[in-house]
């Protein structure tokens, strides 16, 4: 059959895919077909693909319908908590209900089939009228910023594997997916292949492989502010007490220039100790810091980020499922040794994030970092409500 083109990238307000498959069983056992398209139209439905097949045509979704008994004609779709284990040559193009109903429906015995094959198997009729139907529901499904906690129910909870991946939350927070599905995909075959490239410049194995290792060392970050909260640190362990911030930035200031460093170089360093102060405060303000809280290292950011990048990798089929386990643990390990609590790396993630980014705007990079945190620390559902630190 002729091709679509895939769907752009948006951001939505996705039903937790841990709950889908719960809420489309709970109306599939009512018969109610009204709830089941409300469920689908905020859900993230995945369709099949040889891999070869889409690095051909990145751009294009063959849905091809397939022939149950009985002479059944189903187009097939998958939720996010139904999709296959990962296979390096099978992968899934994300699409919407939207898209669905708007695709050329040719055969008027075809039926939708979600999750087919499963316990949880739907057959929906998809004439014109109930078409419109779907449309109506995507259009008016609850529509948000893309942050939700979401979780599988049968992907890692509790072990070595889940407290990694629960290093990584912060980022599967803002992009909507499950913080602990190491499977099939982050979001999509291609659309994770994109962000490699285009965030990243990855094309391949080896510059994945490049990358993951510099997060994994802490030496993507610039190291100016883990230098200068080391300072503070060691001026505070010889003090006994916190120094002021003109005793921290002359401090910083100085060991700089002992070190070799320029006067423009040391100049950097007392404003970077300007900014982190001016950060510390507006963390307290916002609870991602207590009242006499700081932050003693950034490294988090690379860590967290490592976690991420795993997982596009193993998306981008640019590793397997074994080398990608070891790399999260392994980051859920440096993460240990680095801080104390969850509360503590994760504002040493923030600090890390818009000290690379924000630029003392308090946009969008500081206001995720805040919605992660308020709900990674708050939701009883949480990793970090529980997964022991130590």
């Amino acid at each position: 059959m002729s091709p679509r083109r895939k769907p752009a990238p948006q951001a939505a307000s996705w039903t937790p895919p841990s709950e889908t498959e719960q809420l489309l069983h709970e109306a599939g056992l009512r018969g109610d077909f009204a709830a089941q398209i409300r469920v689908l139209a905020r859900a993230e439905l995945f369709i099949g693909a040889p891999r070869a097949e889409v690095d051909a045509e990145p751009a294009s979704v063959y849905w091809r319908p397939q022939q149950l008994p009985k002479g059944l004609i189903v187009r097939p779709l998958l939720t996010r908590g139904m999709l296959p284990p990962w296979q390096p040559d099978r992968v899934f193009h994300r699409i919407t209900l939207q898209w669905a109903a708007e695709c050329a429906w040719r055969d008027p015995r075809a039926l939708l089939a979600v999750n087919g094959g499963t316990p949880g198997q739907l057959l929906l009729p998809a004439t014109p009228e109930h078409r419109a139907g779907w449309l109506r529901a995507y259009r008016e499904r609850e529509h948000g910023s893309g942050d939700r906690f979401a979780a599988l129910r049968h992907g890692p909870l509790h072990g070595p594997l889940a407290f990694g991946l629960a290093c990584g939350a912060h980022l599967a927070f803002g992009n909507g997916v499950p913080w602990n599905d190491v499977g099939s995909h982050y979001r999509d075959y291609t659309e994770d292949l994109d962000s490699l490239r285009e965030a990243w410049g990855v094309t391949d194995r080896a510059g994945w492989r490049k990358q993951l290792d510099a997060l994994l060392d802490g030496r993507n970050s610039p190291p100016e502010p883990d230098f200068a909260l080391r300072v503070r640190e060691e001026l505070r362990h010889a003090r006994r007490a916190v120094p002021t911030p003109d005793e921290w930035r002359e401090t910083a200031a100085g060991h700089a220039q002992d070190l070799g460093a320029g006067p423009a170089a040391v100049r950097h360093v007392e404003e970077l100790v300007r900014r982190i102060v001016r950060y510390e405060s507006r963390f307290r303000a916002e609870g991602l810091l207590p009242p006499e809280g700081r932050v003693r290292r950034t490294v988090a950011y690379d860590y967290g980020r490592a976690v991420n990048l795993t997982r596009w990798g193993l998306s981008a089929r640019f590793c397997a499922p074994p080398e990608a386990e070891q790399a999260i643990v392994h980051a859920g390990a440096l993460a240990r040794s680095a801080y104390a609590s969850w509360e503590e790396y994760s504002a040493g993630y923030a600090l890390g994030r818009v000290l690379r980014f924000d630029g003392e705007e308090y946009g969008c990079f500081h206001e995720g970092n805040v919605a992660a945190h308020r709900a990674l620390t708050a939701h009883e559902g949480s990793p970090w409500r529980n997964i022991p630190w130590r």
